[in-house]
C-alpha cells in the first residue's frame, strides 16, 4: 500500500499560523459587525478564551494537532453549547463571520468551499432552540444531553 500524498485541511490551510490568521479574523469580525450581535451577545467582553479554544477545536477537527482534546477531552460541542440559545439568528450571525473570515484568508477556492460546507453543518447541528433542534432528536432529548458530539 502506497502513503496518501493528500494533506488535511489543516496542512492546506497552512498549518497553526494559517489557522491563528482565520479564527482571529473571524473573532474581530464577530467584534466589528453589528449583523454578528445574535451570536458575540453569547460570548464574554473578551473573546481571547473564545478564539483560543476554537483554534485549538479546529487545528484537531481539520486534521492537525489534537490541541483541544489533549486540554479539555472530548469536544461534545452540543453539550458544551446547550447552556446558550442558539437560535437561527445565532447561527447565521456566526456564519456570517465565518463565511466572511474565510473569504478573506483561504485563497483556495475548492478548499475554503470545502471548510464552508463542513462549519455550516457544524454550525446547523448548534442549534438548539426555534423550529429546529439541530440533530433531529428533538428537544426532550437535547435536554438529556443526547446531542453531545
Amino acid at each position: 500500500m502506497t502513503p496518501s500524498l493528500a494533506l488535511t485541511p489543516y496542512e492546506a490551510l497552512g498549518g497553526a499560523d494559517a489557522l491563528h490568521r482565520l479564527v482571529d479574523r473571524f473573532y474581530d469580525l464577530m467584534d466589528a459587525l453589528p449583523e454578528a450581535y445574535a451570536a458575540r451577545r453569547l460570548h464574554p467582553d473578551s473573546l481571547a478564551g473564545a478564539n483560543q479554544s476554537l483554534f485549538e477545536y479546529l487545528s484537531g477537527w481539520f486534521g492537525g494537532p489534537n490541541l483541544y482534546i489533549e486540554k479539555h477531552g472530548h469536544p461534545r460541542l452540543r453539550m458544551r453549547h446547550l447552556p446558550y440559545a442558539i437560535g437561527p439568528a445565532e447561527q447565521a450571525a456566526w456564519m456570517l463571520c465565518m463565511r466572511t473570515a474565510l473569504a478573506e484568508e483561504v485563497a483556495d477556492a475548492p478548499l475554503r468551499a470545502g471548510l464552508l460546507q463542513a462549519l455550516t453543518q457544524m454550525a446547523e447541528h448548534m442549534v438548539n432552540t426555534g423550529d429546529r433542534g439541530g440533530c433531529g432528536h428533538g428537544q426532550a432529548a437535547h435536554a438529556g444531553g443526547a446531542c453531545d458530539a
